[in-house]
């Protein structure tokens, strides 16, 4: 399995939710790779947001050598699976899109908690305190994204 996961700039709630599933499939002896994206290309280039590496650190995991990059469309061939966190970032990618199979790899990463309620992942970045909680948000997903996909 290939997966993406997809906000905004890149450089917040992709990159948790990247370091987050690509720990998830490492403790699982899993083949599947993950890489994120954003639907902007404000930050291209850049390193994760310092708040989002302080936080998956305080957690074990290691997001500094992640590279922020905007979504294309070629990433619908790239991968199984293209979790987005937030309705505008689902709008976005599924504007890209040209056909019903690569429509049908755009998901809401929390319906994998709250199947079908298309609840949001909140945009930590204006918010110090919002990081703990995104990052718990996207753990519990990814979670259930390994347990739905090993059975």
């Amino acid at each position: 399995m290939r997966f993406l996961m997809v906000c905004l700039g890149n450089i917040c709630r992709s990159p948790l939710a990247h370091g987050i599933l690509e720990k998830k499939i490492a403790e699982h002896g899993l083949t599947w790779t993950v890489d994120s994206a954003g639907t902007s290309g404000w930050h291209s280039g850049g390193c994760p947001d310092v708040r989002s590496m302080a936080v998956a650190k305080k957690y074990g995991i290691d997001i500094s050598g992640q590279c922020s990059r905007q979504f294309r469309h070629y990433d619908f061939e790239a991968f199984d699976v293209i979790y987005v966190m937030d309705r505008s970032n689902l709008a976005n990618v599924l504007a890209l899109a040209t056909t019903d199979d690569e429509r049908a790899k755009v998901k809401m990463i929390l319906n994998e908690i709250y199947p079908g309620q298309n609840k949001e992942v909140p945009d930590p970045y204006y918010d110090d305190n919002g990081f703990e909680e995104v990052y718990d948000m996207l753990e519990r997903a990814c979670e259930a994204v390994v347990s739905r996909h090993i059975g």
